[in-house]
Formats: structure tokens, sequence, C-alpha cells
């Protein structure tokens, strides 16, 4: 089962439409989630501090800004 670590901070809107997205990837392709809020440790401020929200899937950036649904499905289901 891939893994899904979404990085987001308090009142960031393009973070709230990215979670109900991954939530309906989740309901066609179960994958653990994980979402962090971005401005909690330093190291991620730096690495993703102007792109929230960011996806990675199995540690890899696959998404910022904006999620799409059918390619992380895709990808999901590809196993990649």
């Amino acid at each position: 089962m891939a893994r899904i670590q979404l990085y987001t901070r308090v009142n960031c809107h393009l973070c709230d439409v990215a979670k109900e997205a991954l939530e309906r990837v989740r309901a066609a392709e179960p994958f653990e989630l994980e979402v962090l809020d971005v401005d909690r440790d330093p190291k991620a401020v730096e690495l993703y501090g102007m792109e929230v929200p960011v996806v990675l899937v199995d540690g890899k950036k696959a998404a910022k800004f904006r999620v799409d649904e059918a390619a992380l499905l895709k990808r999901l289901r590809s196993g990649a």
C-alpha cells in the first residue's frame, strides 16, 4: 500500500481542496495518508514552504498546489 504525505498549513484553501481530492482518490485506491503542517518543521518549511499543498507518494514529490486526481490514481495503480 502506498504512503502519501500531504504538507499543508493552517488557513490554506488549496490545502483543503487537495485533501478532499486525496480522499476521493483514496476511495478508489486505498493508501496511507499522513497530513503534516509544514510550519511545524523548519526543514519542511525550507523544502516546501512556498509550495503548499505538497503531495509526496512514498517520499517522492507527486504534486504541488493542485492534485491531478486522474494522474495520481494512475500512479498509485501502476505502483510507480
